[in-house]
């Protein structure tokens, strides 16, 4: 009886837990959509209030906080995914690849440079690289979405560099992954072309065989759809991971190979997953920061930010001027290219558990929240400034 006492002791703890979290999900939500901004910053900012050395800190388990996460992103990627056929990523490839080029070069570099004048050694400066580089798909592709900019003409060319920049992290971490472990050549190869070969895998098969998987997947079900489109999304993020590679972008291309009636369906019913899942996401990802570890990186992290917000705001900008969109439509590409997320923080933990500079962790974290809060920012007043400028 003690025993069965204890483990309902437990069970009520957890749904006491998830529930405060829910509601306190719902209120930051329901106050974000009355003064009509993304509730992306405000669940950022409720995290980092809530969490490690915040107000009033709300005891979560670390199970459920990391599960929870991951979730999200999945879904997040999932969704996006659905929203481009497979003759749609085709054309985002070859037409962004330029773009993508850019991306790298003037993302990269800085945050390589920064970490050279912070005096940090060369695996931590790979690390600040990586971390200043990529963009957040899961912020951005539930802000295109709250902002109803999916059909924008723009979107196509920041979906094109997300995609470029996923496909790249699908090469980066492998390879640092081996530079911090410190393995040889031989090992690192392997690595390196297993992690090709899966990413290559799972495109081909969503280029060429996702009708077949879409008719395996439909049913007249809802129930039925749903169930086996989260199995397969989970089955090949799983396999994704397990090989180092990003499960987001699994993910990702598991929504690119749904096609014809199924992708309006399944969109539909991932739809409420994923809002719940990505609110849960932002939230818990600024649990884990303390507010006391930001303030002795905070002049590095606005120096950093400021740069490169701006090279993000050249990207956006350069790779819609190239696809012949005006004014308006170039600073709504470069605005949303702004906000890191996921993949920074899994980047600055690879970095924290393989014992680099202490002080990547904190600056990393510092930089995200900056620019996960500023980037939905800039976007919604995006068209103010395009108008702005305009006249």
């Amino acid at each position: 009886m003690t025993l069965l006492a204890a483990a309902s002791d437990e069970v009520a703890v957890a749904f006491l837990e998830l529930g405060a979290v829910i509601l306190g999900l719902a209120l930051v939500a329901r106050l974000s959509t009355r003064l009509g901004i993304s509730p992306i910053p405000a669940y950022l900012v409720a995290g980092l209030a809530f969490g490690e050395g915040g107000v009033a800190r709300i005891e979560v388990t670390e199970d459920f906080v990391e599960l929870g996460s991951e979730i999200g992103v999945i879904l997040l990627l999932l969704t996006l995914g659905l929203e481009y056929s497979a003759e749609e990523l085709r054309g985002g490839l070859r037409r962004g690849v330029p773009a993508g080029a850019l991306d790298f070069g003037v993302n990269f570099v800085p945050g390589v440079v920064a970490a050279f004048i912070l005096g940090w050694d060369g695996k931590s400066a790979l690390l600040l690289g990586g971390v200043t580089y990529i963009s957040s798909s899961g912020v951005i592709s539930k802000l295109l979405s709250d902002l109803q900019r999916l059909g924008n003409r723009e979107t196509p060319t920041i979906l094109s560099i997300l995609v470029i920049e996923d496909l790249v992290m699908a090469l980066y971490l492998p390879l640092i992954g081996v530079i911090l472990a410190g393995s040889d050549l031989p090992e690192g190869v392997i690595a390196v072309a297993a992690a090709v070969a899966v990413v290559a895998l799972i495109l081909t098969a969503a280029l060429r065989y996702g009708n077949v998987l879409s008719r395996a997947l439909f049913s007249r079900s809802d129930e039925v759809v749903l169930l086996s489109l989260l199995g397969v999304t989970l089955v090949v993020a799983g396999l994704a991971q397990q090989v180092q590679v990003s499960a987001a972008v699994g993910a990702f291309l598991v929504g690119i190979a749904v096609s014809g009636p199924l992708q309006e369906r399944a969109a539909a019913l991932i739809g409420p997953l994923r809002d719940l899942f990505a609110a849960t996401f932002f939230l818990f990802f600024s649990f884990q920061i303390d507010p006391r570890d930001l303030l002795p990186v905070a002049g590095a992290t606005a120096a950093l930010a400021l740069v490169t917000g701006s090279t993000k705001l050249l990207t956006g900008w350069w790779g819609a001027r190239r696809a012949g969109i005006g004014t308006p439509g170039r600073i709504r590409a470069g605005t949303a290219l702004v906000a890191r997320g996921e993949f920074s923080i899994v980047i600055a933990g690879l970095g924290g558990a393989a014992g680099v500079d202490a002080a990547l962790a904190p600056l990393a974290a510092a930089y995200v929240l900056l620019m996960a809060v500023a980037g939905p920012v800039l976007t919604r007043y995006a068209d103010l400034i395009g108008r702005s400028r305009t006249a």
